[in-house]
């Protein structure tokens, strides 16, 4: 059994890049909606295996700012994925003590996106057993944007803005700073994700595809970041 964090032990916080799905599609002479499909049934077991290794937070990259760009069929599917999902979903995790935040901007999401994701929060809102964030419509560089924003539509004077302040522009500042990030499908770059919460994470990339990426490679992921020495910096 995994202990507390820093060497040897566990993080609280995992952040997930979930890619590989149309490959995977592809790979087996599908469509790509056939892919994304696949995906969703990974996050039931993903979930409990991180409430099982001690994970307090756990955050899932679902589409990003630039995935407007994708065929407009394929966001088509996306969101009605996300819909269906949501509403046999929630209810279980709400059941399980998750509590759900939505990361991004939701201005150019559907109404009824928005409107799932207002109840999600609601509905879980008191829940404390895990902290799950869902990333959508999310992208790092915007999310600084608009933190850069917020704080001159308030007044900020250039000497009030250190990091501590800066953070609590964030879209979740109450979020801790992530541990470790887990990349399926192989690519080796950060896609544009939580730039600022990732500064000092730990980094677990694998070739397996989004669909096929199992609870045991979880606990693997997890392991790792437990042998390893995080200096910050330091010697």
């Amino acid at each position: 059994m995994l202990t507390r964090l820093d060497p040897g032990q566990k993080p609280r916080h995992v952040a997930v890049i979930m890619d590989g799905n149309g490959r995977w599609a592809q790979r087996r002479w599908l469509p790509r909606a056939a892919g994304h499909r696949a995906g969703v049934a990974v996050l039931e077991p993903l979930i409990e295996v991180a409430g099982e290794t001690g994970v307090e937070t756990l955050t899932l990259y679902a589409f990003s700012t630039e995935n407007w760009a994708r065929p407009e069929d394929e966001v088509g599917t996306l969101m009605q994925l996300f819909l269906e999902t949501a509403r046999a979903k929630v209810p279980q995790l709400n059941e399980r003590g998750a509590r759900l935040r939505f990361l991004g901007r939701r201005d150019r999401l559907p109404a009824s996106v928005r409107s799932a994701i207002e109840e999600a929060e609601e509905l879980t809102a008191a829940n404390g057993q895990l902290d799950l964030y869902i990333a959508l419509n999310y992208g790092g560089r915007s999310e600084l944007v608009d933190a850069a924003r917020r704080m001159i539509s308030d007044g900020l004077a250039p000497e009030e803005v250190d990091e501590q302040t800066f953070a609590s522009y964030l879209y979740a500042p109450e979020v801790p700073e992530i541990d470790l990030v887990i990349r399926t499908s192989g690519e080796l770059r950060v896609s544009n994700f939580l730039l600022w919460q990732i500064a000092y994470a730990e980094f677990y990339v694998t070739d397996t595809l989004w669909p096929d990426f199992s609870p045991e490679e979880f606990r693997r992921a997890v392991e790792s970041f437990a042998s390893r020495s995080r200096r910050r910096g330091g010697v």
